[in-house]
């Protein structure tokens, strides 16, 4: 039985926008599924302690007025998502996530902006993961595919149903449905386990932000550098 039917967490987060180091956590959801089938979920409504700008409320739907009058303080909510991830990490449970380096790091930089333990000091010093990014994935194994590669465009590519987008559980719950209908497609990446999964996304974020960096350098913008981090920018 391969990772993609047994348990996976999928995890999203919907913020105030679109820089990790910046921006705020407005909603999170952790969802269990196995083999598709969802076992459990939780979600989470911040109050971001800074204003929602109006493009990110247009996204997620989130105001500021019900952010204030139903959120829980940020760093609660910060504290919370990283002890569930983390406790899944500990038992070897993979946490999906699509485009993993930007909720990761952005949670990371939550932590730290409220003085708390960061994820790897939760997990005892070790790195978080397994972690797996269908984003990631499927950039590498149909690299020539044209076309979008958001959530919605890619859940369509596999026939995978999105609920209602930019909602922080619908998002979380198609991202781990996601990553089993591309391990589906893909015997390579089923076979692999999680752990050595990690580390190939590893290795597959890296080449595509070298080859991203180089094509921005060709078309004239010599001091370009594209980050070749992941799952999580660093720490500090």
């Amino acid at each position: 039985m391969g990772w993609h039917q047994e348990l996976l967490i999928g995890f999203d987060l919907e913020t105030t926008g679109t820089d990790p180091n910046e921006a705020r956590i407005v909603t999170g959801a952790v969802i269990e599924v196995k083999a598709g089938e969802t076992l459990g979920r939780r979600t989470w409504l911040a109050d971001p302690g800074v204003p929602i700008p109006a493009d990110a409320v247009a996204v997620h739907g989130i105001t500021n007025e019900r952010a204030a009058a139903e959120g829980r303080p940020a760093a609660e909510v910060a504290d919370a998502l990283a002890d569930v991830l983390t406790s899944y990490w500990l038992s070897g449970v993979p946490v999906v996530a699509y485009n993993a380096v930007f909720d990761l790091s952005l949670l990371s930089a939550e932590l730290r902006r409220h003085g708390l333990p960061s994820l790897r000091d939760r997990l005892g010093g070790s790195a978080p993961g397994p972690v797996i990014d269908p984003y990631t994935i499927d950039r590498s194994v149909e690299r020539y595919r044209r076309g979008k590669r958001n959530l919605e465009a890619v859940c369509t590519e596999y026939g995978v149903r999105l609920e209602a987008a930019h909602d922080a559980a619908a998002d979380a719950q198609a991202a781990a449905r996601l990553a089993c209908a591309i391990a589906d497609r893909h015997p390579k990446v089923a076979s692999l386990g999680p752990a050595d999964l990690h580390r190939s996304q590893i290795g597959w974020y890296a080449e595509w932000a070298a080859d991203f960096q180089n094509f921005l350098r060709k078309k004239g913008n010599a001091d370009a550098v594209v980050d070749g981090v992941w799952p999580l920018r660093a720490e500090s």
